[in-house]
């Protein structure tokens, strides 16, 4: 490949000129790549400068875009599942409207861990030997540079995570960083405190059992049956009470992502508080939400 032109990279190329009805040959002085009318982003010259990203097309030619990659070559990303070809392994998308392939030979052996439609997976963006783009899926390697601490007044509080790696003995799992933003924390879910089997590229609610010294955290998909009960119940209460309605759009069949955002509970944690409530005759559902019971009679 002339002058280092390789998919994958951004690179500054001259439009050198146009050919209807394809589109503008890009040229770096040396060699041309074909910028297709589908990939250009406003308007264009001949003799403009432009970056440009470089990619392979449906015709297998390199072939360049002005539209935003989600990685190039080398970067590690988080790319979401948007098909499954039952040969070839998953498409991932990665902002060119043509989709980036993570094969099964990348994947777990076990096909109900492999992730399926809607999942994200941790990967790199690499190249096959023809120097065609491809995913290969990010382990510690990649993930350790970028993570962070827990912090240790996680534990016992429920957080997000994705899995990135599955295996018999536990689930390795990136924990979402929340307010803290950022990357995220390496965690691990053993496999004694798993509920079910999870798989590759999967979003699960854990809770932090404890924070280890190396800024690892160990998590359980098991909630703690009592503790906390009453405080999550007097929280949820005062919540409902501060509401101009007094209600809260939320029950018991509301999603784990709706009652975690609002409260920063697990759901089972949730829908034994607010059990306790209705037991107590201080709250009542309704389909449409949780009502202060005084607001019912």
């Amino acid at each position: 490949m002339s002058h280092g032109l390789e998919a994958g990279t951004v690179v500054s190329m001259r439009v050198g000129k146009e050919l209807a009805p394809y589109g503008y040959f890009m040229t770096d002085g040396d060699q041309e790549v074909l910028l297709h009318y589908t990939q250009v982003v406003g308007e264009i010259q001949v003799d403009d400068e432009l970056d440009v990203y470089l990619y392979h097309d449906a015709q297998d030619r390199l072939s360049a875009t002005m539209k935003h990659a989600f990685l190039k070559l080398g970067e590690v990303g988080l790319l979401e599942v948007v098909d499954i070809h039952p040969r070839f392994g998953s498409f991932l998308e990665m902002g060119l409207g043509r989709q980036l392939l993570l094969p099964f030979r990348e994947q777990p052996e076990m096909k109900e861990l492999r992730p399926i439609v809607g999942d994200k997976v941790y990967v790199v963006l690499s190249q096959d030997r023809q120097g065609r783009l491809i995913a290969k899926l990010a382990g510690e390697d990649q993930l350790i540079p970028l993570a962070y601490h827990a912090p240790t007044a996680w534990k016992n509080q429920w957080v997000m995570a994705r899995v990135y790696k599955p295996l018999q003995l536990g689930s390795f799992v990136v924990c979402e960083g929340g307010i803290l933003g950022g990357f995220g924390a390496i965690g691990l879910i053993h496999s004694t405190e798993r509920t079910e089997l999870v798989r590759l590229g999967q979003l699960v609610e854990v809770r932090v059992i404890f924070v280890r010294e190396d800024g690892r955290a160990n998590l359980s998909m098991r909630p703690l049956k009592e503790v906390g009960r009453d405080e999550d119940s007097e929280t949820i209460l005062a919540y409902i009470k501060l509401q101009a309605d007094q209600m809260m759009p939320l029950t018991d069949a509301s999603s784990v992502e709706a009652i975690f955002d609002q409260f920063n509970i697990s759901k089972s944690s949730f829908k034994r508080a607010l059990g306790k409530l209705m037991r107590n005759g201080l709250v009542v559902q309704k389909d449409n939400g949780t009502y202060l019971k005084q607001t019912e009679e």
